[in-house]
């Protein structure tokens, strides 16, 4: 699981809708009880931003016209609080994926 908190727009399909993903899997984890202290401590994952890192990547996903018909409805009230470093993963994006590398580097 990873959040990487890179623009949605530069990002690509696969790394959009990837991430998008993976937020449903950590609110499924956070729901479920499950350790995920590891992804926090690796800088993975912010439990705290899930929602409105959703919103966002929503809202990219409609600008592209794709379809959104899975809402995060609910979270633990209490969420631990992570440290992601974007400028960090926009690196690592642009090491995995050319698409993401032309992207993140136009203006």
């Amino acid at each position: 699981m990873r959040m990487w908190l890179v623009d949605p727009k530069k990002m690509c399909r696969k790394h959009l809708l990837g991430e998008h993903v993976e937020l449903h899997m950590l609110a499924g984890c956070l729901n479920k009880g499950k350790n995920i202290s590891g992804f926090i401590e690796a800088g993975f994952v912010s439990p705290t931003l899930l929602l409105p890192r959703h919103d966002e990547l929503v809202r990219e996903m409609y600008r592209r016209g794709y379809n959104h018909r899975s809402p995060v409805d609910k979270l633990p009230e209490i969420l631990e609080k992570g440290h992601i470093d974007p400028d960090a993963n926009s690196v690592e994006l642009c090491r995995r994926c050319a698409e993401c590398s032309e992207r993140l580097s136009s203006p």
